[in-house]
């Protein structure tokens, strides 16, 4: 842990969120965990929110809780309070607030990046192997429409009193983006686009009152659900923490509303703020992977 906690003060961006307080929803693992890790070597207080709990397996199988990215989070030079909330169901939605409301007062950063897609039996990329039509319908309405875009604008509407109290923070929604281009499946394509039309709308509703929101498109990444592939595949993704990076930069820019209502890949980000990943790469998916799409996949 002492290791951690020197490489940590390293970066540029050790302490300068201290005192900030951040939720990110679904961090028990994949790119949720990556933004509190990177929000949680800044210094940040991080409510770390998820369904799995120790003790007790994911749905898909998948290692980590959110107890493992508090502590993570901790470790890095941060404050990780992990709560469970499924936010699917308004209540738990409302307890979480009203325990940030008495333990902290205020929420400067919201992170919305829970994600009920993925189930372990189906590739929400499956294309013509598993069309939308031969899902069960109410099964993928309540992964993409309840578990994604309403639990996003329902996280979102609850935290706002929060965060209005300061006039200031940060909402960012993480989501899949294309420039416009068909995300491969009908139920994912209308899901988050949506989550990324939300933003725009935010900025309309917010931009009087100092909040910022803002797009965030992870792109390819090595989550957990991306143990299975090869090597050389693994080579070829960001690290979770490539979102988080672009994440904290955004929540340490006092100039960040100029960017709000957007929707951004990371590359573009890291342009913009001067970082990499991990491992110093620039990782520009537009150019690299999303003009190859995986084998099976339609023509654009």
């Amino acid at each position: 842990m002492a290791r951690v906690r020197a490489e940590a003060a390293s970066f540029p961006w050790s302490g300068k969120l201290r005192g900030k307080v951040a939720l990110v929803t679904g961090s028990s693992r994949g790119v949720g965990r990556g933004i509190a890790r990177v929000l949680g070597e800044a210094g940040a207080t991080v409510y770390v929110t998820g369904r799995t709990i120790r003790g007790h397996k994911s749905r898909q199988g998948l290692p980590g809780t959110i107890h493992d990215t508090a502590e993570e989070v901790s470790a890095r030079g941060g404050i990780g309070v992990p709560v469970r909330c499924d936010h699917t169901r308004d209540a738990d939605i409302r307890r979480l607030m009203n325990r940030i409301r008495r333990e902290r007062g205020h929420l400067d950063i919201l992170v919305n990046n829970a994600f009920g897609g993925a189930d372990g039996r189906h590739d929400i990329l499956s294309y013509d192997e598993f069309p939308f039509w031969k899902h069960d319908f109410d099964e993928w309405w309540h992964r993409m429409f309840t578990a994604y875009l309403r639990s996003t604008l329902a996280t979102t509407f609850c935290a706002l009193p929060l965060m209005l109290r300061r006039r200031d923070g940060l909402i960012v929604n993480t989501l899949w983006w294309n420039r416009g281009k068909y995300l491969w499946e009908m139920f994912f394509d209308l899901s988050s686009n949506g989550v990324g039309r939300m933003v725009y709308g935010l900025d309309l509703e917010l931009r009087t009152r100092g909040i910022t929101a803002v797009g965030v498109s992870p792109g390819w990444t090595l989550t957990e659900a991306m143990a299975h592939y090869s090597s050389r595949k693994k080579r070829k993704l960001a690290s979770p923490e490539y979102a988080g990076r672009a994440v904290t930069h955004l929540a340490m820019d006092p100039d960040r509303h100029r960017l709000s209502g957007r929707v951004f890949e990371i590359a573009e980000l890291a342009r913009q703020y001067g970082f990499r990943d991990v491992d110093g790469r620039l990782i520009d998916y537009h150019a690299e992977v999303a003009r190859k799409p995986p084998e099976g996949a339609p023509p654009d």
